[in-house]
């Protein structure tokens, strides 16, 4: 089967709206450990003192008198504009002044100071225009450190990354934009509305799949206040509807969590698959503790020990074991970005990344009912038969000497014509069937 990505779930009806967040994502990068509840407390505390803060700038600005100029940035063109007509405007008005009323004054002491006068004004012209351009300046260089400032405390989205960065960073981080998308829900949790109570908090949790342990197959949005198990109801596993075709569906399953295993139990059949781990971490200590060195610092620490003595290694976590219908997320102790264990139907194992957490903001969908809600699935291309190309396949064969490609995919029609005679017997037995899943 071929995977290819999606955004859009099969058998959801109705359209929302959910805003994303989040100012830098960078990959393989994990937090502290945190709570929800400790996390909800910070923002709400850095929220009431940003609002604090500008209504203290809100009410220092009243108190001025800000002009509307003073705000306007003005190019180059425009400064210089200003400035000439400022200087020109000066030197009219200083040709239109009457002269001083001085009857002692004769022609021709009239006559030369204005041939005096009429010598300086060039040099008066030329000093007012320096000055000017000097004050153009002065206030282009205040305008550039007002952009820069305004910069500072602005995120642009479209902004590329700085090249001098290694490349390795440079690949990994990759900015969100903070824009709504639209995601559909099924119009049958519509139906029923239980508020959003606030604050709330909102998670985003990525399961990844079980044999291409690198490819995420989906994204969800939890509540803090919901339960594990209702997290565990909304992943996707093609596992289980193998299991329940064959009769063998097994309801339990476990999400391991730092180092607590949380066992869904809800189901009479249910067994625990904590137990005999636990079982195993009581009674074999030596090998649990070699095991754990093994883990923690792989071959070369033994390698090390071996030649140096022994080496410090981190102790052995404390392992527990707690029904997941009694715990929430606000009750977890985890890390963003960390990767955790989930796992059913026996031995099948997805990577749970808790990837990121934010405050419930307005956009959100107010319905309780209707979380977690599916941001991303994975949808599954299957293959149509090699033969006719036309239906999808059914069966699937391994060293088949009359098919070009090894394996090659049937559907039922075309795999009986090639195969089988008109008595059903077959042609050859030198091939391997199989049924080929897409469920």
């Amino acid at each position: 089967m071929d995977l290819i990505e999606s955004s859009v779930p099969e058998a959801l009806d109705c359209d929302l709206s959910i805003p994303r967040g989040g100012p830098i994502y960078v990959p393989n990068m994990v937090s502290p450990s945190t709570t929800v509840p400790q996390f909800e407390n910070s923002i709400i505390s850095e929220l009431q003192n940003l609002e604090a803060e500008l209504s203290q700038d809100a009410t220092r600005i009243s108190d001025d008198d800000v002009s509307v100029d003073d705000l306007k940035i003005f190019t180059e063109d425009e400064l210089m504009d200003m400035s000439l007509k400022e200087v020109f405007e000066g030197m009219e008005n200083n040709e239109n002044r009457p002269p001083p009323s001085d009857q002692s004054k004769v022609g021709g002491d009239e006559k030369r100071s204005r041939k005096k006068r009429k010598g300086t004004n060039t040099p008066i012209l030329e000093s007012g225009c320096i000055e000017k351009v000097e004050q153009v300046v002065r206030i282009k260089q205040r305008q550039e450190e007002d952009k820069e400032s305004a910069r500072l405390h602005s995120f642009n989205p479209a902004c590329k990354i700085n090249e001098t960065l290694k490349p390795g960073r440079n690949e990994r981080m990759r900015s969100l934009r903070s824009t709504n998308y639209t995601k559909k829900v099924s119009a049958a949790d519509l139906q029923q509305h239980i508020p959003v109570t606030f604050p709330e908090v909102l998670l985003s949790v990525e399961v990844y799949h079980n044999v291409r342990q690198c490819v995420k197959t989906q994204e969800l949005l939890v509540l803090g206040k919901q339960p594990l198990t209702d997290l565990r109801d909304k992943i996707h596993c093609s596992m289980d509807q193998v299991m329940q075709k064959a009769g063998q569906y097994d309801p339990s399953g476990y999400f391991l969590i730092e180092d607590v295993f949380y066992t869904d139990l809800r189901d009479p059949s249910a067994i625990n698959y904590a137990k005999p781990i636990l079982d195993w971490l009581r009674n074999s200590k030596e090998e649990v503790q070699k095991k754990w060195e093994y883990i923690i610092s792989g071959r070369l620490h033994q390698k090390h020990k071996a030649i140096m003595g022994e080496v410090s290694v981190s102790n052995l976590p404390r392992f527990a074991s707690v029904e997941m219908q009694k715990i929430r997320f606000c009750d977890l102790l985890f890390r963003l970005g960390a990767g955790y264990l989930y796992c059913h139907q026996g031995d099948c194992t997805h990577t749970l990344v808790i990837r990121d957490m934010r405050l419930f903001h307005t956009d959100d969908v107010h319905n309780r009912t209707v979380y977690p809600i599916v941001t991303f699935q994975l949808k599954t291309v299957f293959k149509k038969c090699s033969a006719c190309k036309i239906f999808r396949a059914t069966k699937v064969t391994a060293d088949d000497k009359w098919t070009p490609q090894n394996p090659c995919y049937f559907c039922d029609e075309c795999f009986s014509l090639l195969h089988f005679n008109d008595d059903g017997l077959p042609y050859y037995n030198s091939f391997l069937e199989y049924d080929y899943n897409h469920d």
